[in-house]
C-alpha cells in the first residue's frame, strides 16, 4: 500500500535515521553533519521523540509502512507557524511526496493548532522546493539572508500562505 501519512516519531524508526546519516548528499542538502557519531545521533533522535515544546512539533513521514522523513511546525505562536520537511529517502526526492506532506502538515496545523498563517523558506537553488511551495499557493514575500546548502553559500527565499 502506497499510503503517505504523518505520525509520531518512534524509537523503532532509528535505523532509517542512521541510514540517512550515511548518505553524504542527503546530509549536505539537509544541513546534517557528515559522519556523525552514532551515539550522538541516538541522543538527538531520543530528543526528537520525547520533545515537549508548545512552539515546535515534529512528526514522522511514513510511506509504504516505513519512515522516509519528518515534518516540522516551528516558531508556533499567534496562529502562525514555519513549515519544514526533510525527506531522508533520497530515491523518493522529486516524486511529489513533499507536496502531499506539506498539505497534510498544514491540515494538522489548522485543525490541531488553529494556524492561519504558514511561513516557509527555501534556498534559491532548490527549485523543487520553490515549485512545491508555489503549487501549494504560497507567495514569495522576500529574499533575505543566505546559508550553506549543498556545500555552497546560497540566498534564501521566504514565503507565506494565509488560510
Amino acid at each position: 500500500m502506497n499510503t503517505l501519512k504523518l505520525r509520531p516519531l518512534q524509537q523503532a524508526d532509528f535505523p532509517y535515521v542512521l541510514a540517512w546519516s550515511k548518505d553524504t548528499e542527503f546530509c549536505a542538502a539537509s544541513s546534517w553533519e557528515i559522519e556523525r557519531e552514532e551515539g550522538e545521533l541516538v541522543a538527538w533522535w531520543e530528543r526528537c521523540i520525547h520533545l515537549n515544546n508548545p512552539t515546535f512539533v515534529r512528526l514522522g513521514i511514513e510511506y509504504q509502512e516505513k519512515l522516509i522523513g519528518y515534518a516540522d511546525l516551528a516558531e508556533i505562536h499567534h496562529h502562525q507557524a514555519e513549515i519544514g520537511i526533510t525527506i531522508g529517502e533520497r530515491k523518493l526526492w522529486g516524486r511529489g511526496l513533499g507536496t502531499k506532506v506539506v498539505q497534510q502538515l498544514m491540515q494538522y496545523g489548522v485543525e490541531k493548532l488553529h494556524i492561519t498563517l504558514f511561513l516557509g523558506e527555501t534556498h534559491a537553488t532548490n527549485i523543487g522546493s520553490q515549485k512545491m511551495l508555489e503549487k501549494l499557493g504560497f507567495k514569495e514575500i522576500s529574499r533575505n539572508g543566505s546559508e550553506l546548502y549543498c556545500n555552497e553559500k546560497v540566498a534564501l527565499i521566504q514565503y507565506e500562505y494565509h488560510v
